[in-house]
């Protein structure tokens, strides 16, 4: 991983990023904007033909949000000004790259510093009214949640009660269940519906169909999957493939 000496944000114009700190790992699809603080251990993974923006803070910036890695809601203001601010890219690796290359350089489009300074205002003001809107899957450290984690990320379609779980890892399933309220805040059951649509939104910017996808990540049938997605995203599958498709 790797670390800077001022806190960004990032962006997928087009696609999916996960980034991944100590704490877990975050899915920022094209609704979703993250900041990651000065100093924290960091690495960005594209899936996808991603379009990657991404925009560091002065310190006096950084200090109007939060000091640890936060995902924000993308309103359509925040998001025309990241783009405004890191000027055309190509999506792909091509994209990744321009977009660090313009970071402090001359303002795209011909700005002034001046102009710029009063965008990037402008958006950090934008994100400091706007909800955290994190999907962020934590993950555990305790070595018997990790070996379900791993059983899990392998085969997110895994149906495996967690008592079926346990005995694959040496574990009773009343403990496992006991560890991931304690350690993760929330039962199985809901760290595995956050893992499934992690590996569903990865699969939308790969371009499979909904069907595959609620096959291939445990719902039964794509009414169930629909259900599921909306209720972490905000937003159907259909509806956020089209309008995040072309940035």
């Amino acid at each position: 991983m790797a670390s800077h000496a001022r806190g960004h944000l990032v962006y997928a114009a087009v696609g999916v990023l996960a980034v991944h700190t100590e704490r877990g790992t975050s899915i920022v699809p094209a609704n979703r904007i993250a900041w990651t603080p000065a100093g924290s251990a960091h690495r960005h993974r594209a899936h996808g033909d991603t379009d990657m923006r991404i925009l560091f803070l002065s310190p006096a910036l950084a200090r109007l949000v939060p000091d640890r890695p936060a995902v924000f809601a993308a309103s359509g203001l925040a998001r025309e000004v990241v783009l405004a601010l890191t000027g055309p890219h190509e999506a792909g690796a091509a994209g990744a790259a321009g977009a660090g290359a313009a970071l402090d350089g001359t303002a795209p489009g011909g700005r002034s510093r001046a102009a710029r300074a009063r965008l990037l205002r402008v958006l950090v003001d934008e994100l400091s009214d706007s909800h955290e809107q994190p999907l962020h899957l934590l993950e555990p450290h305790d070595d018997r949640l990790r070996a379900v984690a791993r059983i899990l990320h392998a085969t997110p379609s895994d149906d495996a009660t967690l008592a079926e779980l346990g005995r694959a890892v040496g574990a009773g399933g009343r403990t496992l269940s006991r560890l991931f309220r304690s350690e993760l805040g929330m039962t199985f059951y809901e760290w595995r519906t956050q893992l499934r649509v992690h590996h569903a939104l990865v699969l939308l910017a790969e371009g499979h169909d909904i069907n595959h996808i609620a096959h291939a990540c445990g719902w039964s049938n794509p009414s169930s999957f629909i259900a599921a997605f909306t209720g972490v995203v905000g937003t159907t599958p259909g509806r956020y493939r089209t309008g995040h498709r072309g940035g």
